[in-house]
């Protein structure tokens, strides 16, 4: 079996100007685990719900920073804690392969890309 075959195809994404609490609520409303990020049509990073869950102060509101300060969600932007290159696969390639690679790198999602 394919990766194609398997993929989602109705993807909702995000930009990297977009606003944390943009975030928050797709995760929240539409149910959802990981964003892709996307810029000038090309992806370039993917977000999950564990990494906003990481940086979430205890009023999920709040980011809380390295340095004991904090920020409002609503201020910060998905430019300033996504990371760039994000491990891909391609639709023609097998579908264990692609379980394969989430069990190595222990991900929970694996974007599909025609290279």
């Amino acid at each position: 079996m394919k990766v194609k075959e398997l993929m989602s195809t109705k993807l909702i994404t995000v930009n990297p100007n977009d606003k944390l609490d943009r975030v928050f609520f797709l995760y929240n409303f539409e149910n959802i685990r990981h964003l892709p990020v996307v810029e000038k049509n090309k992806l370039v990073s993917i977000l999950s719900d564990r990494d906003l869950k990481k940086i979430l102060g205890p009023k999920k509101s709040i980011i809380e920073n390295p340095d004991g300060t904090t920020v409002q969600l609503s201020t910060r932007k998905v430019k300033n804690i996504m990371r760039r290159g994000v491990l891909t696969i391609e639709p023609e390639q097998r579908a264990a392969d692609a379980a394969a690679i989430m069990a190595k790198k222990k991900i929970g999602a694996l974007p599909v890309v025609h290279k």
